[in-house]
């Protein structure tokens, strides 16, 4: 009996979709629904949250998934609040407590001090309740089972670390930094650097790279929206999310890069022309001749802007670069 092939998704518009995850809501569950509302199975989340947390979650929706490496690694905004006193095992409110503070809490200056030294680049170990592996094991398997091993721990940035305000045992903070970076985690080492124990008791993402809460809507809205076939009209287009200069391609030079061909700085053209000339390192976003992205560039020392990801033409544009 011949093998069934993978069923290929209709074509349809690209781009990104920020849904405000709800608590209780994973990641993949988000990715799901969106798969549901657009009919199509290609979409990936950009950045995971734990269930607990709640805000911004951009997806990638069609070939947009294949620019998610270009915009994962921007810096993420969280607010939060941190429960003094009790720590547990996964550094969260949905664990088990590990430890109870019996005396008095810190002061507000003190816990202001220790928050501040966060800031900065930072060594950060993985919880054991996390998706890192070890031995190809995510690390959330092995505490399920009641184990505890050896961590590498991280190098992680954090550009800012606040407390907004103070009512013990709850702390409310504001957090920015890079990926990667738990801020559960920053929470269990607050309490063991104040000697009182602590855990996140509630998160809320407002930022991640170029996407903010402002762009957000939550799951119901989205089913909405699909419902009555409008949901495409809330998609950022890959040239916007990505924030590049950009190169509009003639219909020769759109079918030269279609197929992972460099293209002389000299002759480019677009909006990268009115600003300071682009140095090697520089990337810019190509738009096909029918107006759609093609391509991220990359400035070469060569003065030639070489491909970074291509994505394929649509037929319309396929046709007609073929015709140049």
């Amino acid at each position: 009996m011949a093998r069934r092939g993978k069923r290929r998704d209709r074509p349809g518009p690209r781009g990104f979709l920020v849904v405000d995850k709800p608590a209780g809501w994973t990641s993949h569950d988000v990715v799901d629904a969106a798969r549901r509302w657009f009919g199509v199975r290609r979409v990936g989340h950009l950045g995971t949250l734990d269930p607990i947390a709640t805000g911004v979650l951009p997806l990638g929706v069609r070939e947009a998934t294949r620019l998610a490496p270009f915009l994962e690694r921007g810096e993420k905004v969280y607010v939060g609040t941190i429960r003094l006193g009790i720590a547990t095992d996964t550094y969260d409110a949905e664990g088990s407590a590990t430890y109870r503070h019996e005396g008095a809490l810190p002061g507000e200056e003190a816990l202001r001090q220790a928050l501040a030294g966060f800031v900065g680049d930072i060594e950060q170990v993985p919880p054991m309740f996390s998706s890192v592996k070890k031995d190809g094991v995510p690390l959330y398997r092995r505490a399920r089972r009641g184990e505890v091993v050896e961590r590498e721990p991280r190098r992680v940035h954090i550009a800012r670390a606040e407390v907004h305000h103070y009512a013990p045992p709850e702390v409310g903070i504001e957090v920015a930094c890079s990926p990667g970076t738990y801020v559960r985690a920053v929470a269990h080492e607050l309490g063991e650097r104040l000697g009182c124990g602590a855990h996140l008791a509630g998160l809320r993402r407002t930022r991640s790279g170029p996407f903010a809460l402002s762009m957000a809507a939550g799951p119901e809205t989205f089913a909405a929206l699909a419902a009555d076939g409008r949901i495409a009209g809330r998609l950022i287009s890959p040239e916007v999310a990505l924030g590049y200069p950009r190169v509009s391609l003639s219909a020769m030079q759109t079918r030269l890069v279609a197929n992972g061909a460099a293209l002389p700085v000299a002759e480019a053209r677009g909006d990268f022309e009115r600003g300071e000339p682009p140095r090697p390192g520089a990337r810019l976003s190509a738009l096909s001749a029918a107006g759609a992205l093609l391509a991220v560039l990359e400035l070469r020392p060569d003065r030639r802007l070489h491909p970074l990801r291509v994505l394929p033409l649509s037929g319309a544009e396929g046709a007609g670069a073929e015709g140049a």
